[in-house]
């Protein structure tokens, strides 16, 4: 199956071209250059957008705004191509490329997605890792320090592993179906949404 992956809920989105598991492309880039990189990536793959089988997208938490361009550019991929998606969590992606770690995601306002319980936003301070835990993603990399101070193992900030590569969204993917099914990851009320008191 050929799948198109991306995940735009962090600063740097990332996509990839997968053939039946087989990693054919891969781009680092920002969700304002998404569709220059399926582009790109099919070209380098020698596919056809009307070859692709299915769309993989991340769905969050992250950026309200990072996370709706995925959603919309997914659903209108799919509209075009007649092919199936599936949403997959941005905090599943980062623990698939580092087993056993503590995916820890920027969620900006002092704040922090992570999968500890479930997903969840905290305070920093209020991630309790265990002694030795492996943190990563860019929120582990912003607040280094805390988590450090905590228990945690913070690879250096290059590292590979703080990146939700869109390839382990595709191998994550096991329920496609209709695109504007896939709802987002929102572990909290958007700025736009929230009532001055």
């Amino acid at each position: 199956m050929l799948i198109l992956a991306f995940d735009t809920a962090t600063e740097l989105a990332t996509s990839a071209l997968v053939a039946d598991g087989e990693v054919l492309g891969e781009r680092v880039s920002r969700a304002s250059t998404l569709l220059e990189d399926v582009d790109a990536l099919l070209r380098r793959g020698g596919a056809h957008a009307g070859d692709l089988e299915a769309l993989a997208v991340g769905i969050g938490p992250g950026s309200f705004t990072g996370v709706r361009v995925g959603l919309a550019t997914a659903r209108a991929l799919a509209l075009a191509l007649d092919v199936p998606a599936a949403g997959i969590s941005t905090l599943d992606a980062l623990a698939a490329g580092a087993p056993g770690a503590l995916p820890v995601i920027d969620a900006r306002r002092r704040e922090v997605f992570v999968s500890q319980d479930g997903p969840r936003v905290l305070a920093p301070d209020d991630v309790r890792p265990a002694p030795g835990t492996l943190c990563v993603g860019n929120g582990a990399v912003r607040y280094r320090a805390v988590l450090e101070q905590a228990g945690a193992v913070v690879p250096p900030d290059e590292d590979e592993r703080h990146l939700p590569r869109a390839r382990f969204h595709a191998a994550l993917a096991r329920e496609f179906g209709p695109a504007e099914l896939v709802e987002p990851l929102y572990l909290r009320v958007p700025d736009a949404d929230r009532t001055v008191s």
